[in-house]
């Protein structure tokens, strides 16, 4: 198996925490994304709220992707995470979620988790895609 690791230079550099933003089988053509959140360079959350955050760590996931040679049309599952009781966050991350991946229409699963990779990290999405050829 000849496996990738992609780390797009805009994001935070993964190596000290031993992660890659993605991973690539170049053999079955996968992408493997790790969860996405609105940080900074400097490992800081950018925006306060929910619907901010959740708009960041799409952008993320997508350069990411990009930098992998894939794109938001070729996910096949989204894993997100939220901080709280899922339900009571759909109303907010669903609209945003269709924005971004709503023509894709991926599987999707949301789970509400009691934390996250630092206190003001409010949602994380991660995902499997497809290499484009």
């Amino acid at each position: 198996m000849t496996i990738e690791q992609i780390n797009p230079p805009e994001l935070y550099d993964g190596a000290p925490h031993g992660l890659s933003h993605a991973t690539v089988d170049l053999e079955s053509g996968l992408v493997f994304v790790s969860g996405q959140v609105d940080w900074d360079r400097d490992y800081r959350v950018r925006h306060a709220t929910l619907p901010e955050q959740t708009e960041g760590a799409a952008r993320n996931l997508a350069l990411v992707l990009q930098a992998a040679g894939s794109s938001i049309e070729r996910i096949l599952q989204l894993r997100v995470y939220v901080r709280g009781e899922i339900g009571e966050h759909l109303e907010t991350v669903a609209p945003i979620l269709v924005r971004h991946f709503g023509v894709t229409r991926p599987a999707l699963t949301g789970i509400g988790v009691a934390s996250l990779a630092s206190p003001d990290t409010l949602v994380e999405i991660e995902a499997v895609a497809k290499l484009v050829r």
